[in-house]
């Protein structure tokens, strides 16, 4: 009879470069913790938001172990934790977060799963965000400025760190890991995807995001892009293609992509109750469970079973000690809510060239009146040239800025002088021209993205509002200061793409300044101050001043700098108070001609120069607000209502305004003619006021 050999098969060992001891704490710690919320702390409705990591909590601490660089930085989701907790997050400040007490990620402002760590000591994790996707293009902004500080400034301190982001396979399907895969790709840069798939976005398969349910698969041909794939539940996989996938990204200095299958064992959120999955769905998510099959692979080889026992006793005592520290922390004084919606002399912890011990040069709010008069689009370019020359953290881009010089000439010639890696093109998505400026700015660099036309802004809302609010819902650790620049208005003639203002809709947006200058010299002040400040920036160009004759003025020198919140008197007088801004501010001196009034140019709307405009009314005792913008809901009305309620025994007729009517713009300059706001139409109202 022949005989049959037998091959023994071993178990490989645990890879020893791994703190496997730690690996298991920690995960330990993260079960821990998902379990005293879920069966104490949200019961008792002490915490309102609870998003368990059970079954994602392995992998994401073996990724956060292997982040080690001193400029490293993650950014993740509302599922999140084990990585904070790999990067040495206090578990105190991570349950104190949860119940919204003083202290931890923001003083009770943000959710406590959206995580921020501004880590002196090793990798940060950005600032997170509640909208699904919303993580990729800030990050892969991060990715890009490591690239800035190695290649353009020479700094080799960032040569090998990474920036990594963290998705659900829910995520893939939105705007921003498209967009920030396009720029990772074409862009090469050190950035790593990686991708938690539990096959439900909610409720939705993941077969409803990706075609097959597997996005590795389908960026398999994806160039520029190295694909990582796996079980996340595996505890010797997911360290092996963790370690090679970091790895790669951190040599390599090019994007690749990680996606780990693993199972979500608890609902989306505590609420949910999973009725989507049938009974066999879940047991076999529960037969996937990473930390048995972490037990079974280190106990006895790496760790004996009492010493398992151990660390599980230690995660259960640290969860319990972090909870009564948590539950002693008081909530946040409620008048403190109010603080640090814009830079108020407090520094933040990361974020910004101030961080980085930037200080402005000596500046003047004299200008210099003599020399040639020159329109907008020079007065902009000559600014940009000036602070590109004195300050290289400053980096100019957005669609067509390069060679082109922008479609409105802006830019021309700044490629040219300062190089692709400080003015450079991009591709076309506002949602990463603004997101990637977040990770930049959030870097230290000071990012000048444009978007071409104001209604070109809207794909990036989302961006626009969370890099607003990221100062105040962080309580101040982190900033994104940047100057964005958006042309917008009518110019000869007007369309619903390219001639809307709709200012206000970035006034409602907490955090942000806004500039609107009318003229040349105003432009040049309100930019400076911009790029030498310490919060983000709407820099409004419209585009009928940009080569309008009345715009130009002398160049008011490099050391100009205008403050935000201090309004122009164009005319002065004491019949009738107007007040404006941007194209209508020459039509409102015409109309003006004649009578005795105060014509106030606002030249930012936030803040808005709110005392000039009320000691002006309180003196003509009549105020007309004019505006391009759409009359309802239009920042006129913001003006009437406090000259309203502040002044209203001062006047002698009632606030009005004139605006447009509330359509777009009309395309054919006849139409477009009688829809702005005219001299004549302005006149017509100044008398009709004068004689109330």
């Amino acid at each position: 009879m022949a005989q049959v050999a037998f091959k023994s098969i071993t178990r490989p060992r645990p890879d020893s470069a791994i703190d496997w001891e730690q690996i298991a704490y920690l995960v330990l710690l993260s079960r821990a913790m998902d379990r005293i919320e879920e069966t104490r702390l949200v019961p008792q409705k002490k915490v309102l938001y609870q998003f368990s990591a059970r079954g994602h909590d392995m992998a994401q601490i073996l990724l956060g172990k292997q982040l080690t660089g001193k400029h490293d930085a993650a950014c993740g989701y509302y599922r999140s934790r084990p990585l904070l907790l790999a990067l040495g997050v206090n578990p105190a400040d991570a349950l104190g977060s949860a119940m919204g007490r003083a202290g931890g990620y923001s003083d009770g402002r943000d959710i406590g799963v959206v995580f921020n760590y501004p880590n002196p000591n090793g990798a940060s994790a950005l600032p997170m965000c509640g909208g699904v996707g919303a993580q990729y293009t800030p990050t892969a902004g991060w990715a890009q400025a490591l690239k800035y500080y190695v290649d353009t400034l020479g700094d080799r301190d960032y040569a090998s760190d990474i920036a990594v982001v963290l998705g659900g396979d829910g995520s893939v399907a939105s705007n921003g890991f498209w967009s920030a895969l396009t720029i990772a790709t074409t862009q090469q840069l050190p950035m790593l995807f990686y991708i938690e798939d539990n096959g439900y976005g909610i409720s939705v398969p993941s077969t409803f995001q990706t075609p097959g349910g597997n996005i590795a698969a389908n960026l398999a041909s994806w160039q520029g892009l190295t694909i990582f794939d796996g079980d996340g539940t595996d505890p010797g996989e997911a360290a092996r293609l963790t370690r090679d996938a970091v790895e790669y990204v951190r040599t390599r200095r090019k994007p690749a992509m990680l996606r780990l299958t693993m199972p979500r064992l608890e609902g989306h959120s505590f609420q949910d109750t999973q009725g989507y999955k049938d009974a066999g769905t879940i047991q076999a998510e529960l037969e996937r469970d990473p930390l048995p099959k972490l037990k079974d692979y280190l106990v006895p080889d790496v760790l004996s079973e009492q010493a398992w026992q151990t660390l599980s006793e230690r995660a259960e005592a640290t969860t319990e000690a972090a909870r009564e520290q948590a539950e002693s922390r008081p909530v946040a004084d409620p008048q403190s809510v109010c603080r640090h919606v814009f830079y108020d002399g407090e520094l933040q912890q990361l974020g910004g060239q101030h961080r980085h011990g930037y200080r402005a040069p000596a500046s003047t709010g004299q200008a210099q009146e003599a020399g040639q008069r020159i329109n907008m689009v020079t007065a902009i370019r000559r600014t940009l040239d000036h602070e590109l020359s004195v300050n290289d953290r400053i980096v100019l881009f957005g669609e067509d800025v390069g060679p082109k010089g922008g479609v409105h000439a802006v830019t021309l010639g700044l490629q040219k002088t300062y190089g692709s890696g400080r003015v450079f093109d991009t591709s076309l998505s506002e949602e990463g021209i603004i997101g990637r400026a977040v990770g930049m700015a959030l870097a230290g660099l000071v990012p000048v993205p444009e978007i071409q036309f104001r209604k070109y802004a809207e794909p990036a809302t989302e961006q626009i509002n969370d890099c607003g609010t990221l100062r105040w819902r962080t309580n101040n650790r982190f900033a994104a200061p940047m100057v964005v620049r958006i042309p917008g208005g009518f110019f000869k003639c007007g369309d619903p793409w390219h001639s809307q203002t709709n200012e206000v809709a970035f006034v409602h947006q907490p955090g942000w300044k806004v500039a609107v200058p009318s003229n040349a010299a105003d432009a040049v002040g309100l930019l400076r101050a911009s790029l030498r400040g310490n919060d983000p920036v709407i820099f409004f160009e419209h585009r009928a001043m940009l080569d309008h004759s009345w715009a130009r003025r002398p160049y008011p020198g490099d050391d100009y700098v205008l403050p935000f919140g201090k309004a122009s008197f164009c005319r002065k007088g004491d019949q009738i108070t107007i007040v404006t801004w941007g194209a209508m501010v020459p039509r409102c001196e015409q109309a003006a001609e004649g009578y005795s009034a105060d014509v106030i140019d606002l030249r930012t709307l936030m803040p808005w120069d709110r005392e000039a405009v009320l000691s002006s009314v309180r003196k003509t005792r009549r105020c007309l607000i004019v505006h391009e913008d759409l009359g309802t809901a239009g920042f006129g009305a913001e003006i009437a209502a406090v000259v309203a309620d502040e002044a209203f025994m001062d006047l002698d007729a009632p606030v009005s305004r004139l605006t447009m009517p509330d359509i777009p713009s009309p395309h054919n300059p006849v139409l477009l003619d009688w829809a702005v706001p005219s001299a004549d139409r302005i006149r017509d109202k100044i008398i009709e006021l004068l004689g109330f």
